[in-house]
Formats: C-alpha cells, structure tokens, sequence
C-alpha cells in the first residue's frame, strides 16, 4: 500500500480557439477544477499546454493534481498530452482524459479505463502519441447530438448556460467524487 498522496494528471481535451464549445467541454471542467482548488494554470512550452499542480483534497484523500490544456487542437493534441504524462506521472494508469461524447445524454459523466477511441479523434490522438496505449482513464462527457444540426456545427456550437453551470457545480461534484475513486485505486497498488 502506497503512503504518498496518489498522483493524478487530468486533461482536458478542446480547442482554444473555440472556448465554451460542446467540443471544449474538458477544457470547461479542467477549468473548473483549477477554480475549484485555486490551481494556478499557466503555458509551459516544454509540454506544449496551460498546466498547474497543487495537492488537493477529495473525500478524505490528499492528491497531488496537475492539470493540462493541451494548447494544439484536440485532433492532434496526442503528442502535447504524451509530453505532460512523460513530465509529471508518468503511468498512464494515473492520467484521466476529458472529452466529448457525442452518444452520450447531456450532463452525464461515464468513466471508461482502456479501450478503443470509440470513434473520438482526439482520444485517437492520444492513443497514438502513447505508442498504443490506452490503459488510460477517459472522462466521458455528455453533450448529447441534435440529428438536423451537422454534428461538425453541433460540437463547435456554444454550451448553453445551464450546462456550464452543471460543469462547474453538481457535474463537477461528480468529477471530484471520481477522481477520488481513482486516486484511491492507485494509492491501493
């Protein structure tokens, strides 16, 4: 059993340029949890994104949590999310990706260890950067899918306020309540 405060990477896959969109939905919440725990973002090169670290406290765990935006756009993010694992936990088992899911209902979270993209390109990206792994954990976000909108248009459309709002408060509280399971897992290994 590990004594040291377990080591989680989150990232948050989006697009700068496009911030608020269904599609940046892992930007919004990795936002929201730098908000949440006073985490200080900021852009370092080196791993081509905006990262921050603090330990945290989830449930009754500490947790050392580093943050990433990667700075590329998402379908190609793989390489910038390679460099901060690399830099900072180093097992994939310990990093969580943040992404869309456009089969998924608005404002539900599934959590998801392993696996195929499922069709995600930036997930493709990441899968690809790791030489093949995907023993990673994915946050997958509802956004739902409007079928007479494009779903190029529908992922690049604006969040409505009221899903924002759940991201930065009882999804959130969600998020929080499984990072933490996931922190408990690795302090168990």
């Amino acid at each position: 059993m590990t004594t040291w405060p377990p080591r989680l990477l989150v990232v948050g896959l989006g697009n700068l340029p496009y911030p608020n969109t269904r599609h940046s939905v892992g930007h919004v919440i990795v936002d929201a949890l730098a908000a949440r725990f006073g985490v200080h973002m900021s852009m370092n090169r080196s791993v081509g994104g905006f990262i921050g670290h603090s330990d945290v406290l989830f449930s009754d765990d500490i947790v050392s949590l580093t943050l990433f935006k990667p700075k590329p756009l998402m379908n190609i993010a793989g390489p910038s999310v390679a460099s901060a694992l690399r830099n900072t936990v180093k097992l994939p088992t310990s990093m969580v990706v943040v992404h869309d899911a456009l089969d998924r209902k608005v404002k539900v979270l599934s959590v998801k260890l392993g696996g195929s993209a499922n069709g995600h390109n930036g997930v493709r990206s990441v899968i690809d950067a790791l030489g093949a792994n995907a023993d990673f954990y994915r946050f997958r976000i509802g956004i739902g899918r409007d079928r007479a909108v494009d779903p190029a248009e529908y992922v690049l459309s604006k969040m409505p306020p009221d899903e924002l709002l759940h991201w930065s408060g009882v999804g959130l509280d969600r998020v929080c309540s499984e990072l933490g399971k996931i922190a408990s897992r690795i302090r168990a290994t």
